[in-house]
């Protein structure tokens, strides 16, 4: 399969933008199996960070060189080329579906994901293709509409390691692994750590927790980081 090089980028509607798009999209009609308010704490599969100011990225590390001398630019990640993802296969959870595209609507909120039962997750068509520099995103519902699980209820199983694979409109497919699988509370969403530009390509598997029986809504989102396999 060729690699490309590119530069990693943002999504394309920008970071600042993305801080609203998640807004009301997280409703239904009570807590899916898995979900923070079945199960009581997804502290074994989370890794929440904290509250407050995004931590600095460290500084890069660069070769000693003897003085004078020219070095090289590093070589950038491998990428692949822009396909629209059409599947998605996630064999620890048994998950295998397709994927529709989502946007964003007039007011700049996100198209919501079909809710039915078996309702298939979303692309949010404004990121990168799965296997592009930066971090492509994958939307899903942790419920269905008239109560049971979603298509991604079962997201909070998955540990590092674990493999998803997206199956590409060119009939290629990228494979990924989970690097982390974290919980942010909505009121404290780190926008830049999920949607922002990262080194090479990258995945986010974004979905609803901590649901409140009180309001009938959830207060956080659970999200899986992975990052692209080598062939």
């Amino acid at each position: 399969m060729a690699r490309h090089r590119r530069e990693p980028r943002h999504l394309r509607t920008g970071v600042a933008g993305l801080a609203v798009v998640l807004a009301l999209w997280c409703t239904g009609d009570g807590p899916a199996p898995g979900t923070t308010a079945e199960r009581g704490s997804v502290a074994e599969h989370v890794t929440p960070l904290a509250t407050g100011a995004l931590p600095a990225p460290p500084p890069p590390v660069r070769p000693s060189a003897p003085a004078g001398s020219a070095q090289p630019p590093a070589p950038g990640p491998e990428t692949l080329p822009a396909s629209e993802p059409v599947r998605l296969s996630v064999g620890r959870i048994g998950l295998d579906g397709e994927l529709v595209q989502l946007g964003l609507r007039s007011d700049r909120s996100l198209e919501v994901p079909p809710e039915g039962p078996g309702a298939p997750a979303g692309w949010y068509r404004h990121s990168p293709t799965p296997g592009e520099a930066g971090p492509s995103v994958l939307l899903g519902h942790v419920n269905a509409t008239g109560g049971g699980p979603g298509v991604f209820a079962e997201l909070h199983r998955l540990t590092p390691g674990d493999r998803i694979t997206v199956t590409r409109q060119d009939g290629s497919a990228a494979a990924f692994a989970v690097d982390a699988v974290e919980r942010y509370e909505k009121a404290a969403f780190p926008t830049l750590r999920v949607y922002g530009n990262t080194a090479g390509p990258e995945l986010r598997l974004i979905t609803c927790d901590g649901y409140d029986p009180a309001t009938g809504s959830f207060d956080a989102n659970l999200v899986v980081h992975a990052s692209l396999l080598p062939d």
